[in-house]
């Protein structure tokens, strides 16, 4: 008995430790490959909010920008057939969104750096996601 649960949860940590290792790797490789695109959608508020992540204002905003910006992703990826985002790499990216969304409210008054890297994690998401769909949607700027 002390055995299975020693072993279930190891898996667990090394499940946490490949999930949060794979999130931050495309996360990287995503923004190595836009080095050279041109910028994000300006009908997107992800980078607005990456700027105002540098300095030291209030969260509550730029959170509600990042869950505007979500809910539109969202409704784009589910109601056009035409949009390739169901990747096993794009599912990855939105459940590492949702779990730093969670991150950043469960930390916001008694760590607000750490709630204000989930939100720079959380733009990031949104910033590789909104690049993948651009060329597929027409949303890139010319």
């Amino acid at each position: 008995m002390i055995v299975a649960t020693l072993i279930i949860a190891v898996s667990a940590v090394l499940f946490a430790y490949w999930f949060r290792y794979s999130c931050l790797l495309l996360l990287r490789n995503a923004a190595e490959r836009a080095g050279s695109a041109p910028g994000l959608d300006p009908r997107f508020s992800v980078g607005e909010v990456m700027a105002s992540l540098k300095s030291e204002g209030a969260l509550d905003p730029l959170e509600r920008a990042l869950e505007r910006d979500y809910c539109i992703l969202s409704y784009l990826i589910q109601h056009a057939a035409d949009l390739e985002m169901a990747s096993v790499e794009n599912r990855l990216l939105l459940v590492d969104y949702r779990l730093m969304r969670i991150w950043s409210r469960a930390t916001r008054s008694m760590a607000p750096r750490q709630s204000r890297k989930a939100l720079e994690e959380m733009a990031s998401v949104l910033g590789v996601l909104i690049h993948a769909m651009g060329p597929q949607a027409g949303t890139a700027e010319a």
